[in-house]
């Protein structure tokens, strides 16, 4: 037996009879009560609604011509107080011309007889009014069961997607989902260098099947943004991800950027999804616009990341809008879309305003009026402040442990942990070796809040022996309005050569008693550099280069270069508290 309907009685099922004439319903009163139903009578349309109203009947037996109210607007209100209820309405009636027929359909009638009634015709009618009420019923039911397994569903994901999400306050968004589960997917996220990452994902359709990947990918996003891993091999293991669990056909766009932590430019990445764009604050004119220029994630594993990212240099309080093809795509009641030069007219009618997004939103609102949503809307704004960097949470500590405090019998050579790793010629450009070291210093020693500037530590040395050892990169091409543009592409460039240089990055671990000491040595191949003569003026908001080894020198309770200058060492201590 179907749990979702009840066993079949219908002797406890009610019918209502509406005509104005009583031979009529003396006829059919009689008729309906051998098939087993309870019977109440109308003798007008106004009657008929109120007896619904009071009765709640099964089955409605209509008749077109009455006085008060005739058959049509009775089973207009009828069908209106019924709602998502399906009660089947029989119009009776002894016109046969076609207008009339369609006009009883048209109100909402299920099903007529002419008049005089053929008993058997009315019997097998009524008969299958009852199996569309049964399965109507099992309908209902099984939408019920399948509305509460998504609400149980959004909940799962509300706690483990969302919920994990560490979303600056500064940062506004607005998602406003088609149906309970939204395809589109944002997520933020600190590195250990206080790099900010967002992403802004829209998996292909919306609703329940279109959200399955968001778990996977939420997972891996925070996995490996907070172990320190570059945007290009996130975005590389989501796509791996998804393309091992997603069947074909469904595939993940995606925008996506870094926030440097220093706040001198960003990295952005468009896999498939619309333009989205860097805003002056002051005018809200557009800067720079970001184009996709790679598939979607989940398509193929053989989806290269390594030259996609657009590295863009910005200036204090400036603006990224974006946006999901909900946004652009949204239509009004006549079918017309919002497009892209509508969002972009209501980016600037934001100038001189608050969020930008208060001005796209109402935009939106006023054009798509009453019109049903057809797809997901996402919208993201991350102003570029410096209240959108968390401070640091442990700063370097002034009475930490210096190695010549802990006296002569003391060995940097003895009582420690030690362990190197040399990356040379192509792993250069393949692997990232900050994560795997901290894992390993995780391993013997619980950093805490200490793993944030040793990762900025051992990020700052290691690019350092990379950008201006091994590549000989000067930090003046990062000048100017497009330096950092150059920058990164003369970089990558030279990446992608034949690599025959090396950097080694050494690490020796002294655990004591109430903290410890970590000496950090980083070589490389290149020529060195003069570091006698290099400046000690602290490096401002507008300075573009030095600023990475004078934050090492903060951080560190030492940290000297050795001839030629390719070599340098560090010693960052720390107190259990």
């Amino acid at each position: 037996m179907n749990p979702l309907v009840p066993p079949h009685d219908t002797l406890s099922r009610l019918a209502l009879i509406a005509d104005d004439e009583l031979s009529n319903r003396v006829i059919l009163k009689a008729l309906i009560k051998k098939m087993g139903y309870r019977v109440i009578e109308a003798q007008n349309g106004a009657q008929a609604v109120d007896l619904f109203k009071e009765h709640q009947p099964d089955l409605v037996l209509m008749d077109v011509m009455m006085p008060v109210l005739d058959g049509y607007d009775a089973t207009i209100q009828i069908k209106r107080l019924a709602g998502e209820q399906f009660i089947p309405v029989m119009f009776l009636t002894a016109m046969t011309d076609e207008a009339s027929l369609a006009r009883c359909i048209e109100v909402g009638g299920d099903d007529f007889v002419t008049k005089p009634y053929n008993h058997t015709l009315l019997a097998a009618k009524v008969s299958s009014m009852e199996r569309i009420h049964g399965l109507h019923r099992d309908l209902r039911g099984l939408y019920n069961r399948m509305y509460r397994d998504e609400e149980i569903a959004e909940q799962v994901f509300s706690g483990a997607v969302l919920a994990g999400n560490t979303v600056p306050e500064q940062v506004r968004s607005l998602l406003k989902p088609a149906s309970v589960f939204s395809g589109d997917l944002m997520l933020a996220a600190f590195s250990p260098s206080r790099d900010l990452h967002l992403m802004l994902g829209d998996f292909t359709g919306h609703g329940l099947a279109s959200a399955l990947g968001a778990l996977p990918t939420s997972e891996v996003f925070r996995a490996m943004t907070t172990k320190g891993f570059s945007p290009q091999q996130v975005l590389s293991a989501i796509n791996h991800k998804l393309c091992q669990l997603l069947p074909t056909g469904m595939f993940l766009a995606v925008q996506f950027i870094r926030v440097s932590h220093k706040l001198d430019h960003i990295s952005a990445f468009n896999c498939g999804m619309p333009d989205y764009f860097m805003l002056d604050d002051r005018s809200r004119s557009i800067k720079h616009v970001i184009s996709s220029n790679t598939l979607p994630l989940g398509i193929t594993r053989e989806l290269d990341l390594s030259d996609t990212g657009q590295h863009i240099q910005i200036e204090q309080n400036d603006r990224v809008i974006m946006a999901t093809d909900g946004a652009s795509e949204a239509r009004n009641e006549l079918g017309e879309y919002f497009g892209i030069d509508r969002f972009k007219q209501s980016i600037s009618a934001s100038a001189g305003l608050g969020y930008v997004l208060d001005s796209v939103e109402a935009a939106l609102d006023a054009f798509c009026g009453d019109a049903e949503q057809d797809d997901d809307i996402s919208l993201v704004e991350v102003p570029l402040v410096f209240e959108l960097i968390p401070a640091w949470q442990a700063e370097k500590i002034d009475n930490g442990i210096k190695p010549e405090s802990l006296g002569p019998d003391f060995d940097m050579e003895s009582d420690s942990v030690e362990f190197q790793i040399t990356l040379r010629g192509s792993q250069l450009r393949q692997a990232n070796p900050i994560p795997m070291l901290i894992n390993n210093l995780q391993e013997n020693v619980d950093l805490n809040e200490h793993q944030r500037p040793l990762f900025t530590i051992l990020t700052e040395l290691y690019a350092n022996a990379l950008d201006h050892g091994v590549l000989n990169l000067d930090s003046k091409l990062k000048e100017g309005i497009d330096g950092f543009t150059r920058y990164f592409e003369q970089r990558e460039r030279l990446l992608s050569q034949q690599l025959d240089g090396h950097v080694s990055i050494g690490m020796r671990v002294h655990p004591l008693e109430h903290g410890g000491l970590i000496l950090i040595r980083v070589e490389d191949s290149g020529d060195g550099f003069d570091f006698n003569n290099r400046s000690s003026e602290p490096a401002d908001a507008q300075t573009f280069s030095g600023r990475g080894i004078m934050l090492v020198e903060n951080l560190c309770e030492s940290l000297r270069f050795i001839e030629p200058g390719n070599k340098t060492e560090a010693v960052y201590s720390w107190i259990n508290h």
